[in-house]
């Protein structure tokens, strides 16, 4: 949506004319002497456009708070191109608090300082548009520290295609500018060299590029996309910036300045964490956190001011606001300041993290040439009366017919009428019920004629008046008046827009299962479960190739052909302990392989009989969406991430069929679950029908029954809550109120499922966390999934593999995409010291907030709560464990959600427990007794809100920590936002969802061949029986020529045959061409599981992409997949040599014309009842002849 032609409005009215004029002069004495002009607020950033576009010139525009400052870069946006429009985000951390800068703030700060410092340079053009920027700031963001403006113009630098540049040079830049070298450029600010081709991810621009090399000549640029490593489109320019505001290069010199530190005050925690960081400082290293220390990097930090060129124009949104909140700002660095380093975590000598606002404000009040705020008059002549131009805009508070008739009105008297909205359709709909029918606009590019009313579906939080005259005034206007509408003035209230985001780096499909490290353990799916060693290059029959190590019991080891790289997968199985490894040439792995056959088979059975069921079950088909539906929709206060609505979607258009509903949504806690299960059981409600809510707490009950009753008052919807909070005269009332359907929702936990329970018209069952409830009561749900809808809702993931396997008979949606403003969690690695327990927590109750305890023993969690009450006898304390009577725990869980208690000691019960944002410090003892997952989970009770949280994962000072523990710890410590350490923290968690979807009868075979091999067998299973196979027999190893091989989901490559292929050539990536080992492996994997030329064509461009032109080994891997592919599609067992020839072993020759294919291909090959064999000459034509063969076969077959 873009609202550009309304600008020029402006341009009509005498008052803003005299302003444009004035500053265009430049009148002397001007700046620095600015009165308030007491301009509407809503209409603000409208002005501000309006002087860009006008003036041409940069323009910095600084409000008081950040929110507001992150509210007028989204609205400048709807004004006007959005590369124009930057940000100046405040840092994430409070001041002094030592947590690094998240991704997207870092690229919003950069990206506003690089369209700006090109003013100061000598040559100002960038590579990207040549339009003067306006960039947005807050008080606590004009006042942080930057890199110095001359530091950053000289790390300025501008690629072209067809420039000339030193390789060497480059690459040391790079590093000067705070760029890592990486192995795959995935993140921001790193960078990767193969041979002449270097990858680059500035973190001002939302792609990577790829840059290629001609000698010195920059041959061509190429935005990549991350997840795939593929180029997308070319580009003619590239703008290289500094990757961070804190330059490595001036490490030496900052820690020479932190060396005197009194890290003696520090407790001991923190100071080896600064030593740490000095010592990284000191050799010139970049780091998570860096940015800590820009008080000490330069000589003299920068500020976002200097970057303002002269020429450019200051506005001061509001000068008494800025004010307030500058001072706000500084109190609350001074608290914090005190804070930390009472409880230790700073020296007391630590330089000033931020500038002074009594120093600033002085600059700010210079410098400035605008004030638009509502500050008194001054008495001398002031700017032109521009206050007079704006009104606010009329409020409808939902009164849909009047805003269609006064809408109507304000158009017949000759206005300009643009309604912006989130509703626009159903506002469309309403003018067209009153006989005024208006298409949507998807933007406004040119004024709207005067009389006409233009709508638009978009986001504006305020609208406003421009020249509009009541009847009781007499003078006429300028121009027209214009009337902009938003959902404020419509509705009474606004959604707040969803924030661009960089995009999220994806993990690629295969990534799970073919991230293989030496040393780890694996799967073969013809030989079993090895340990991996590594890639090494062997000399047989005086041919060069490489191979995949694997050793096995016994001493046994085996070396697996490269093109062979899919029938190897990690091995991921349940527990920590290190799984059985197979032996060669026993028949062992074989039998185990048999055995979770079995047990695959008799649950693909069970599975499809299931599905049989519902698919024959007649259920209730809903109607479609009400209006009143539209309405509480409207009214959820965040904005839907993509994939919530997906979920939205995909439940409710299961509800409207006539086939009972089973879906399952998967997602994590407070990834906005519930908001779906609201807005399918209003669905249902609205259609006449009753809704059953099933959860596996009380506490957990009560806080659902108490979200729902916040979000249906407003429509004539009775919720209810059964659970033992209910006394018995309560229980009976609503049971009976539910038998005679007087109540439309009902909440509770396992007690609703109990015999006398009676629904008037049941129509939709919502289970939350299923797995945690009895055997008895799942058989019960088995029965409800047959009559009713049932919507089952988890936080546990699901693996990818396993929901490939169960598409079609499981439905899922998953919900990936975090809430916006959650910021990563603070994790500090500790030995346990009471004072850094005590600070801990006083330091939580500093700031209001709550604090879990996690204490892993019932025995004695009464005596460690007695040690922390004398510990801290500041705050109040409360015990829960698994052991107390299930109505006491209820009650003390529900008393500590109120904020009755301070801190709650416990066991690991609130691993998936209850919501409370309140709680923001977990600390959790003994944390290298717990498994990752575990610790990955309880780490995610805290830092819900916008609020940083605190983990402390403390582990006995007098127990070493094993290697294992140590390592496991820092994964957790590391693992602060998704990506690699994630993918970690989840994998036995995933194996616990892989159990509880299918039962614990299969566990054991999970673990025993690994969970990717049991997904393979299940899908075969499943298709097998979906077929009409009878899958008690094991698959033919041998088919004939009219085979075709089935198209399973690709999880490892043994849902394929196993073709010999032997060729004579030397066929493989060297080292020269892909460095790194694990890369080398990865493409391995992805060549084997190759089945068709068009994949295989596809691949190769890929490699030409990402590495350059492909080597004559690498040329030879990709004839051989080829001939693969080929050898796949004819039913061939074996390509191989023997003796001087090379043989091909097919038994679909006897179902061919031999004699007329012996014809075909004369002496060049010799054609036999089940093979066919080509010599293999001197001058090497015999690839000709394959190809020949190969392609004569197909014909024949």
């Amino acid at each position: 949506m873009k609202l550009s032609g309304l600008l020029e409005l402006l341009r009509e009215r005498p008052a803003y004319q005299a302003l444009l004029d004035a500053l265009q002069a430049d009148i002397p004495g001007w700046r620095g002497r600015t009165r308030p002009l007491q301009i509407l607020k809503s209409a603000r950033p409208y002005l501000v456009a309006a002087l860009a576009q006008h003036l041409r010139r940069p323009i910095l525009v600084v409000t008081g708070r950040p929110q507001r400052a992150v509210q007028l870069h989204t609205h400048l946006r709807q004004w006007l191109p959005a590369s124009e429009v930057h940000l100046f985000s405040a840092a994430d951390p409070l001041p002094y608090e030592k947590v690094p800068w998240g991704g997207e703030t870092i690229f919003q700060r950069l990206s506003a300082l690089s369209a700006l410092a090109p003013y100061f340079a000598s040559t100002p053009a960038q590579a990207g548009g040549e339009e003067p920027p306006i960039v947005v700031t807050s008080a606590r963001a004009l006042l942080s520290l930057t890199i110095p403006r001359r530091e950053f113009i000289l790390g300025l630098r501008v690629l072209r295609q067809g420039q000339q540049v030193n390789l060497v040079k480059l690459l040391e830049s790079l590093v000067s500018m705070g760029y890592q070298p990486a192995q795959l450029v995935e993140e921001p600010g790193t960078f990767s060299r193969r041979g002449g081709i270097i990858d680059f991810f500035p973190p001002t621009e939302r792609w990577p590029v790829r840059m290629e090399l001609f000698g010195d000549e920059i041959d061509s640029l190429r935005q990549f996309d991350p997840s795939t490593q593929r180029s997308m489109q070319s580009i003619p320019a590239v703008t290289l910036v500094p990757a961070n505001e804190a330059l490595p290069k001036f490490g030496p010199q900052a820690a020479e300045r932190l060396e005197h530190l009194a890290l003696e005050a520090c407790q001991t925690v923190a100071a080896m964490d600064f030593r740490r960081d000095i010592e990284r400082l000191a050799a010139g290293e970049t780091f998570k956190g860096i940015e800590f220390y820009l008080p000490y990097l330069y000589s003299q930090p920068g500020r976002l001011l200097d970057y303002l060129p002269d020429a450019g124009l200051l506005i001061v949104e509001d000068m008494a606001e800025l004010d307030e909140a500058a001072r706000e700002f500084m109190k609350q660095a001074e608290d914090n300041r005190q804070t930390v380093q009472r409880t230790g975590d700073l020296p007391p000598d630590f330089a000033a993290t931020h500038w002074d606002w009594e120093q600033e404000k002085e600059r700010v009040a210079a410098r400035a040439d605008l004030d638009l705020g509502y500050g008194l008059e001054a008495e001398e002549e002031s700017l032109p009366p521009l206050a007079e131009l704006f009104a606010p805009a009329p409020h409808y508070g939902g009164r849909l017919k009047q805003i269609v008739s006064e809408s109507d009105e304000m158009a017949r008297a000759g206005e300009r009428v643009v309604i912006v909205s989130r509703q626009a359709r159903r506002l469309a709909e309403l003018f067209l019920e009153a006989g005024r029918p208006i298409a949507e606009a998807e933007e406004i590019t040119q004024p709207p004629i005067p009389g006409t009313i233009t709508l638009l579906r978009g986001v504006l939080s305020e609208g406003w008046m421009l020249d509009h005259v009541w009847p009781a005034e007499s003078d006429a206007p300028a121009g027209p008046a214009t009337v902009l509408l938003t959902d404020t003035e419509l509705f009474g209230w606004s959604k707040p827009e969803s924030r661009q985001r960089r995009r999220a780096r994806g993990l690629s499909p295969e990534a799970f299962f073919s991230d293989v490290s030496p040393g780890d353990y694996v799967v073969h799916v013809e030989h079993g479960i090895g340990i991996y060693r590594g890639l090494v290059r062997m000399t047989v029959d005086g041919i060069e190739r490489e191979y995949l190590q694997v050793d096995y019991a016994a001493g046994d080891r085996l070396f697996v052909p490269v093109h062979q790289a899919d029938r190897l997968a990690r091995y991921v199985g349940p527990g920590e302990g290190a799984p059985p490894l197979s032996r060669l040439g026993t028949g062992e792995w074989e039998q185990t392989k048999a055995r979770a056959q079995k047990a695959v088979r008799d649950l693909a059975r069970e599975l499809l009989e299931l599905y049989a069921a519902r698919a024959t079950a007649q259920g209730h088909a809903f109607q479609p969406d009400t209006p009143w539906q539209a309405e509480m929709e409207e009214a959820f206060p965040y904005t839907e991430t993509p994939d919530q609505l997906m979920a939205i979607e995909e439940v409710k258009a299961d509800m409207e069929r006539p086939l009972p509903m089973d879906r399952l949504i998967c997602g994590d806690v407070g990834y906005g679950k519930t908001e779906v299960a609201l807005r399918s059981a209003f669905k249902a409600v609205m259609d006449g029908k009753q809704v059953a809510v099933l959860v596996p707490t009380t506490v957990l009950a009560q806080q659902h029954y108490k979200r729902f009753q916040e979000r249906l008052a407003a429509f004539p919807v009775i919720v209810e809550m059964l659970s033992r909070f209910r006394s018995r005269q309560e229980q009976e009332r609503i049971l009976q109120e539910l038998a005679a359907g007087k109540i439309d929702i009902i909440i509770g936990t396992h007690r609703l499922l109990q015999k006398d329970v009676k629904f008037k018209d049941l129509g939709l069952v919502i289970i939350d966390e299923e797995q945690r409830f009895g055997v008895a009561h799942k058989e019960r749900l088995k029965q409800l999934r047959k009559e009713v809808d049932v919507l089952t809702l988890t936080a546990t993931p699901i693996p990818r593999t396993l929901h490939m396997s169960l598409v079609g008979l499981r439905d899922m949606s998953t919900i990936d995409t975090p809430p916006e403003d959650r910021l990563p969690i603070k994790t500090v690695l500790a030995p346990y010291d009471d004072n850094l327990v005590r600070q801990a927590i006083l330091r939580e109750l500093e700031r209001g907030g709550q604090v879990y305890f996690v204490h892993n023993r019932v025995q004695g969690i009464e005596i460690i709560a007695r040690r922390l009450q004398k510990l801290v006898p500041e705050a109040t304390f409360a015990i829960a464990h698994g052991q107390m009577p299930e109505r006491e725990l209820a009650q003390v869980m529900w008393d500590f959600a109120n904020g009755e208690y301070d801190v709650l000691v416990c066991t690991t019960i609130i691993e998936s427990g209850i919501d409370i944002p309140n709680v923001n410090t977990i600390i959790i003892n003994r944390a290298d007794t717990f498994g990752l997952a575990q610790l990955y989970q309880l780490r995610g009770r805290v830092g819900r809100g916008a609020v940083r949280a605190y983990a402390y994962l403390l582990y006995d000072k007098h127990h070493p920590l094993s290697p294992v523990a140590r390592r496991r710890l820092e994964a957790i410590a590391e693992a602060t936002e998704l990506g690699a350490g994630f993918r970690i923290a989840l994998e036995d968690l995933e194996i616990r969802g892989a159990g509880e979807i299918l039962g614990a009868r299969q566990h054991g075979h999970i673990a025993a061949i690994g969970l990717d091999m049991y997904s393979r067998l299940l899908s075969q299973a499943i298709q097998e029986l979906r077929e009409g196979g009878a899958p008690d027999e094991e698959p033919k190893k041998k088919p004939g020529a009219g085979w075709r091989r089935p198209q399973l989901p690709k999880t490892i490559g043994a849902d394929q045959p196993l073709v010999l292929i032997d060729l004579p050539l030397v066929a493989y990536i060297p080292e020269s061409y892909i460095p790194e080992e694990p890369l080398r492996l990865q493409m391995y994997r992805r060549l084997a599981e190759l089945s068709t030329h068009a994949e295989i064509d596809e691949l190769a461009a890929e490699l030409r992409d990402r590495f350059g032109p492909l080597p004559v080994e690498v040329e030879n891997l990709f004839f051989q997949l080829h001939v693969r592919a080929d050898a796949l599609q004819l039913g061939i067992e074996a390509i191989v040599r023997e003796n001087n020839s090379l043989v091909i072993r097919c038994i679909g020759l006897e179902l061919i014309d031999r004699d007329a294919l012996q014809q075909k291909l004369g002496s060049a090959a010799k054609v036999a009842r089940r093979h066919i064999a080509i010599p293999l000459d001197e001058q090497g034509i015999w690839r000709e002849v394959l190809t020949k063969v190969l392609s004569e076969l197909a014909v024949a077959s």
